[in-house]
This record gives structure tokens, sequence and C-alpha cells, in this order.
């Protein structure tokens, strides 16, 4: 599976941006996605998952009711809606792809960074207050 993240910006805060990640490859229904950010000097955290029926979703606690993970199976593309921004959510935001075929019921290892097995290059996003 190779991963394409794209629609970055700068941005206001209390404003909003849609990020995507088009992905290649069979497996990409299958696979849990993820989005995951860095921001400089910290390390990567989980910000959503989607299982791969798009059934299920999780959010980190920072982003809860603010940020949708969404994903079009017929297109390969895992979205990410961002809404009431803040600067805090400055960074760079990856998406990945968990193991084909693995559920995310049972455990929540879509949270660990070192569970997803495809990474994209990340799209960097700007908050300004």
């Amino acid at each position: 599976v190779q991963l394409q993240a794209s629609g970055g910006g700068l941005v206001q805060a209390g404003g909003s941006l849609r990020i995507s990640c088009a992905a290649s490859g069979r497996t990409f229904s299958r696979s849990t996605m993820g989005w995951f950010r860095q921001a400089p000097g910290k390390e990567r955290e989980f910000v959503a998952a989607i299982s791969w029926s798009g059934r299920n979703t999780y959010y980190a606690d920072s982003v809860k009711g603010r940020f949708t993970i969404s994903r079009d199976n017929a297109l390969n593309t895992v979205y990410l809606q961002m809404n009431s921004l803040k600067p805090e959510d400055t960074a760079v935001y990856y998406c990945a792809a968990g193991p084909p075929g693995r559920p995310t019921s049972g455990s929540s290892w879509y949270l660990d960074p070192r569970n997803m097995d495809y990474w994209g290059k990340g799209t960097l996003v700007t908050v300004s207050s």
C-alpha cells in the first residue's frame, strides 16, 4: 500500500480544513486507517482511526468533537475533517494503514504508530492564532 496525504495548509484559529489520503493497493479496503500528527520537537501522536468498514471510528481526546475521520473504499481514500482548529493542532499530519484484516475490536492497537504497516509522507497543517 502506498499512501499520499494532501490538503494541508495555513488556517486561522477556529477555521476548518479537510485533509485527504489517497491509497494505492488492493488491501486498502481491508485495512484500518489512521491519522497521526507530529509537532516540532514532539513525538508522533495518534489523532484518529477508522475500521475497514468505516463503522467504527476512534479519536484522541484532544480532537474529539472537532475532527471527523471518514473513508471511501471505492476511491481508496481516507479523510480527516478538522473543525474549530486551534494553534496546538499545528503539526505534520500523517496517514497510516494497519495490517490488512486486523480488526479494531479487542484491543486499541491502532493507537500506537508502531503497529501501523504503511505510512504516507505527511501534510503540514499550520493554525495561526
